[in-house]
């Protein structure tokens, strides 16, 4: 798998690696258990997904200096690459050590200062033209883009000026923040604990009043779980509502830019600023598919509460802390109803297919020669996951691992299609917990990635549907750790959820606890 993904491993690294994927690989195989004769696979969740044809125009680019201005080697201005022709000197078995970027804050939440006077910070995936924008890995740890991503220009044009560029766990690979290569983001809360991953400094950097808000990713939770540690908001978009353009790329068909901030109404006008088509993104979708959905029933809203999110594997805390969420809710109007989504527990093993697969191939492009280092920078969950998926992609492999995935992640979509349908009496919003668990330690869980991967089982499936979820605050546990809930929408339900979110922080003040009284107040906080 390593020679195949063009990546060399030490011996240590792949008797580690050997064993570890072996695990996971183990783990997946419970898709067997699943019958998808008839089943279409799902690789994308566009709506109506067509190919589009346009003339040829010329158009603002790159100047040939501006292009090759990263490139670690360059020649009257040309890119210089290796020969394929004769053999090369191979990279290193092993890399010497590379020392941290330098700690900002007490926190390890800030990667770049920007501008002192500036409101939003952005997570390191999000390209700043002219400012450093590392993904969190040494392999871009020196990268200056030539241009910003197009959510990061919108807010510029509306006055959210840049203030910081904010750690992650590099690539976005991770649920605890502690695989950034330039050391682990702390939970403001107990600097002792997780804030979540992988939009770690995000997250902690709005807890913290570093910033007012932040930018962040959501591939399989990494907006949502953060926000659930750290007692923030966080939306997780449809995906194709907001541009992707100019956010180092991680997994193509489940990468969902979204905003971190204090209250639900603040996240709710980032939203409408950013949600706009973007020709420089295929996946960005048109406002005619935006019906900004409201309830089927005027006056009425209908929560459902899936059985398998409040199964025997949740910490009783954070189920007893979400479903006093959910009483406060029924006791002002708003109806309940159990729910399946029978397929859901399938959400893990379906999304550590098609995830790595989409990542070993977006990874595929770092070889050190138009910018950045070569893949010998890589780190370890990077190369885990590049060998994952070049596995589960391979020839004899692909039917077995990937397309079974996709087969799979179809029947998920049909299990919230079913339990939104308006014709079939359906819910209008999901409710359930984040996470599993409150936040754990740092280091817990880094020698155990799949227990690591299963931080996100309750998160993973909504990324594979392609819908919108909103995690808040609703409560903390008894150590004093914050605990979230998500609301789940029906595709482009982002204004039902701001809704139902805005209702419950009318009622419940979560949000507004700071961190200097945490300690003293959360014990028996259970009223306005």
């Amino acid at each position: 798998m390593a020679g195949l993904a063009n990546l060399q491993i030490s011996d240590k690294e792949l008797e580690l690696y050997t064993k570890q994927i072996q695990d996971i690989l183990g783990y997946v195989e419970q898709l067997d258990e699943v019958n998808v004769e008839g089943v279409e696979p799902t690789y994308q969740t566009l709506d109506g997904t067509t190919n589009v044809w346009r003339e040829d125009e010329v158009g603002e680019s790159l100047s040939q200096e501006e292009a090759v201005s990263q490139a670690k080697r360059s020649i009257d201005g040309y890119f210089v690459a290796n020969s394929v022709f004769k053999s090369n000197k191979a990279w290193p078995l092993t890399t010497k050590a590379r020392p941290f970027m330098a700690e900002i804050d007490k926190y390890n939440v800030v990667l770049t200062e920007v501008d002192e006077n500036g409101t939003v910070g952005h997570k390191d995936l999000f390209l700043t033209k002219g400012v450093k924008s590392t993904a969190g890995s040494n392999v871009l740890r020196e990268y200056i883009p030539q241009y910003s991503s197009t959510v990061v220009e919108l807010l510029e044009k509306a006055g959210f000026k840049t203030k910081y560029k904010l750690n992650c766990d590099a690539w976005a690979h991770g649920s605890s923040g502690e695989n950034s290569d330039f050391g682990a983001t702390k939970n403001p809360w107990n600097i002792e604990y997780t804030p979540g991953g992988s939009s770690s400094g995000s997250a902690a950097a709005v807890a913290a009043g570093l910033v007012d808000f932040a930018t962040g990713t959501d591939t399989g939770g990494s907006i949502r779980l953060p926000a659930s540690f750290c007692n923030v908001v966080g939306l997780k978009s449809t995906y194709g509502a907001l541009s992707r353009y100019g956010i180092v790329a991680m997994a193509s068909s489940l990468d969902s830019p979204g905003f971190l901030g204090r209250t639900v109404g603040e996240v709710r006008k980032l939203f409408e600023i950013a949600s706009k088509k973007d020709l420089n993104d295929a996946t960005s979708e048109s406002g005619v598919k935006r019906p900004g959905l409201v309830s089927t029933r005027p006056g009425l809203i209908r929560i459902g509460i899936p059985k398998e999110y409040f199964s025997d594997g949740i910490d009783p805390e954070v189920k007893k802390t979400v479903m006093e969420a959910v009483s406060v809710l029924k006791k002002n109007g708003i109806e309940i109803r159990e729910i399946t989504l029978p397929n859901s527990k399938y959400g893990i093993a379906v999304y550590y297919l098609v995830q790595t697969t989409e990542v070993a191939s977006n990874l595929g492009r770092y070889d050190g020669i138009r910018y950045g280092q070569d893949r010998s920078f890589f780190g370890a969950e990077a190369k885990r996951r590049i060998m994952l998926g070049t596995f589960a992609s391979s020839a004899g492999y692909s039917a077995k691992f990937f397309e079974k995935a996709a087969r799979v992640r179809t029947l998920i979509i049909q299990d919230f299609e079913k339990a939104f349908d308006p014709s079939a009496d359906g819910v209008d919003v999901i409710l359930g917990p984040v996470s599993p668990t409150p936040p754990f330690k740092l280091g817990e869980k880094t020698n155990d990635p799949l227990q690591m991967y299963l931080s996100d089982i309750l998160t993973v499936p909504v990324n594979l549907a392609g819908l919108p979820a909103l995690a808040l605050p609703c409560g903390f546990s008894k150590s004093g750790l914050p605990v979230g809930m998500q609301l789940i929408g029906p595709r482009w339900g982002e204004n039902l959820l701001f809704d139902v979110g805005e209702k419950y922080q009318e009622l419940m003040k979560w949000h507004k606890m700071q961190l200097h009284v945490a300690r003293s107040k959360v014990k028996g906080q259970r009223s306005k």
